[in-house]
């Protein structure tokens, strides 16, 4: 008889925890990445906080991607969100100061909503509620150029993972460009796509106003795919206590 041994979700999602501080931070990756993409920053910040660590279910690093990936509960970021409250359930973590990048700030924002015990700040890097435009909003891009990437992404998926990563990280930073292109070039391209579509078709600016932990809204001043008007947007709208650093890409 063979027992099939269930994986908690902190091991399904590479969950580490790392550094020393009586703080936590949380260090939650965006759209196509994986936790080495905060490699970077991990000698500075562990020295003064308890880091965590983890990869969401679409990282090419999951070693069961088709098993902990399913296309229609991660439709919506609610579905990351409910990842994220098990987790930190699990790892036994609240008032934790959670930074998120692009699509993970959002997912903060959302969970901060659920479980607001949490968090005691969020660090949002580079989000967005919506990436395309509107009547009186500008989310950066034209439904037709986000229809465009999808195309991109279903025609040629490895030739898109190699260009894009050039469109959004200054071109100066060659290691953090060839990083990232590794980072998405390991995602199963149908994983790719289907967040993409998460992704890029959100919608949650009626959440804002529902955010009231404190926030610092990190943003470069040329970002792409998050432009200043949505920063803007977001501090104007987020309820509670809202800051902004902006950094010259």
């Amino acid at each position: 008889m063979v027992i099939k041994v269930e994986k908690s979700l902190s091991t399904m999602m590479n969950a580490q925890i790392i550094g020393s501080g009586k703080e936590t931070v949380v260090l939650a990756h965006g759209f196509g990445g994986d936790q080495s993409l905060w490699d970077k920053i991990l000698p500075v910040i562990t020295q003064a906080y308890q880091v965590v660590l983890f990869d969401w279910c679409f990282s090419g690093v999951i070693k069961e991607p088709n098993t902990l990936f399913d296309p229609a509960k991660y439709c919506q970021y609610d579905g990351f969100s409910n990842d994220l409250i098990a987790l930190l359930e699990e790892l036994q973590l609240d008032s934790t100061v959670f930074v998120g990048h692009s699509m993970s700030g959002m997912i903060g924002c959302i969970t901060s909503i659920k479980k607001p015990h949490l968090f005691k700040k969020l660090i949002l890097v580079g989000s967005s509620p919506r990436y395309v435009n509107s009547e009186c909003y500008e989310g950066g891009f034209d439904i037709n150029e986000i229809e465009q990437i999808f195309s991109s992404m279903e025609s040629n998926y490895y030739g898109w993972a190699s260009f894009f990563p050039t469109l959004v990280i200054d071109k100066n930073d060659s290691e953090s460009i060839k990083k990232f292109k590794e980072c998405l070039k390991k995602m199963k391209p149908e994983i790719g796509l289907s967040v993409a579509k998460t992704v890029f078709l959100s919608d949650h600016r009626d959440i804002l106003e529902k955010v009231v932990i404190p926030c610092t809204i990190v943003q470069t001043t040329n970002d792409l795919v998050a432009p200043m008007c949505v920063v803007e947007y977001m501090k104007r709208m987020i309820k509670g206590q809202s800051g902004l650093i902006t950094l010259k890409k």
